[in-house]
């Protein structure tokens, strides 16, 4: 983290943000956060849990003039990967080749990961540093998920500052296609099943020894 932070959610409260907070009456609350000192700056069990069941997140670069960038990465559950308390990877796949983000990473290192989580209405935010490793296969290759039909092109390494979690206020709860279809198909076997069932049970009660 900066020197010139004196605490963690620094990074993102600036002066700026904090005489506005001021103004419109929130000040007070998060200088409470600020007196525990600021989010959280390691990754926990409950990060490392949340980003293991991740297949979806926004990774936010600037500029070296400031102009921003968000680009959605994505892959299976898992593909996000904690290697210790402040270090996040995950292989970059190979996509239309703009590279904005990988340009923005030379001359800008700070970066932002939003993730959403629809079905528990959850979402975090982890502010940090990023760089692109490129030509080596060794790192490339453990970085990639199994059996995941991509080309990766590179791994992004992401050294985290702090992170924060966001109340669920307006986010509408959605669920996966494929989340959706097993739990679809879990209903109609047990519908089969019981189906199934009854219809044995109404042969045994319809046989001639239980008829008066």
């Amino acid at each position: 983290m900066s020197d010139t932070h004196v605490y963690s959610s620094d990074i993102a409260f600036s002066p700026a943000v904090k005489a506005i907070q001021a103004r419109k009456g929130s000040r007070k609350s998060y200088a409470h956060v600020e007196e525990s000192g600021g989010w959280q700056t390691e990754i926990d069990d409950n990060l490392a849990e949340f980003l293991a069941h991740t297949n979806s997140f926004y990774l936010a670069t600037a500029s070296a003039d400031g102009q921003p960038y968000m680009q959605h990465r994505g892959g299976p559950k898992g593909f996000i990967k904690v290697l210790d308390k402040n270090t996040i990877a995950f292989a970059d796949f190979s996509g239309n080749r703009q590279y904005i983000t990988q340009g923005n990473l030379t001359e800008n290192p700070k970066a932002n990961i939003f993730i959403m989580d629809y079905v528990h209405r959850r979402r975090v935010k982890i502010w940090g540093t990023a760089k692109v490793i490129e030509d080596d296969k060794a790192l490339i290759d453990s970085m990639m998920p199994k059996g995941y039909r991509a080309r990766p092109e590179q791994v992004i390494l992401f050294t985290v500052s702090a992170w924060d979690t966001n109340c669920p206020q307006h986010i509408p709860q959605k669920f996966d296609a494929a989340d959706v279809a097993q739990a679809v198909a879990q209903r109609d076997a047990r519908i089969a099943e019981l189906e199934a069932e009854l219809a044995s049970l109404k042969q045994t009660l319809s046989s001639p020894g239980l008829t008066g």
